[in-house]
């Protein structure tokens, strides 16, 4: 089995290093990461800048762009064969409810899309984790089961593990994406030279943390896979919509 691992904390994080121990008794892994940190990237691609293409070690290398670039030019120049897994990961800090709009570790995964394999987007939901074993544990747990069965439902999985002994896991929910409170995000500052700057602060808590979503998963200490799509199309409104442009548009 051909694995491509990628991350948005940068091609040293401990997490992406952790998950290459740990796969790599089970299938050829190649390592295609940025080469900083590019939290909050989305699926964004480098468009004004060429990128360039470093190798740190045999079946690793490095890219000065975006998480989303990492996995264009895996798939079109650095991997001699296609892959048959995708994972972004494992990211240090929570991808929950409308994180998933800006997370570059889900960017990553979602572009993983485009060569029609399995994606997985990992991330243990602490900055600072006391207990990435954990999500080294819960990946190799999901690994080793995609290789069994192959064919999952679902493309794209982003999957958030709680900051607890493996031990204490309660399982595995499939839930849906969970909604965070109306943002209070940047917190005004002064530089060196009296101008105004601003820090993006911490994300808001949930403002829909009901069962069922991922934010309650994680809460009750299990592990959360929430089935992701990449068609953003409200196909339920079509027809009324529809009729409201006919009503306008005379």
């Amino acid at each position: 089995m051909e694995i491509l691992l990628c991350n948005d904390d940068g091609y040293y994080s401990k997490g992406i290093k952790a998950l290459e121990s740990a796969l790599s008794d089970l299938a050829n892994l190649t390592i295609v990461a940025p080469e900083t940190n590019c939290s909050g990237a989305s699926s964004s691609l480098t468009i004004k800048n060429p990128l360039r293409i470093r190798k740190f070690q045999d079946n690793g290398y490095y890219v000065n762009g975006t998480p989303c670039d990492c996995i264009h030019l895996a798939a079109t120049t650095i991997c001699d064969r296609r892959p048959d897994l995708v994972i972004s990961g494992i990211n240090l800090g929570a991808n929950l409810g409308d994180d998933v709009l800006y997370s570059g570790t889900v960017g990553a995964a979602m572009g993983g899309r485009f060569i029609d394999v399995p994606c997985l987007a990992i991330s243990i939901v602490n900055r600072k984790p006391i207990h990435l074993n954990t999500a080294v544990e819960v990946a190799h747990n999901l690994v080793k089961s995609l290789i069994k069965n192959p064919n999952v439902p679902a493309k794209t999985l982003n999957v958030n593990i709680p900051d607890i002994p493996f031990e204490n896991v309660q399982g595995y929910a499939i839930t849906r994406l969970g909604k965070r409170s109306v943002p209070d995000l940047f917190k005004p500052d002064k530089d060196l030279f009296g101008e105004n700057v601003y820090w993006l602060g911490p994300p808001p808590p949930p403002k829909d943390g009901s069962e069922g979503t991922d934010f309650f998963a994680v809460e009750h200490d299990c592990v959360s896979i929430t089935p992701l799509i990449s068609d953003f199309t409200e196909h339920s409104v079509g027809k009324d919509l529809q009729e409201w442009i006919d009503g306008q548009l005379l």
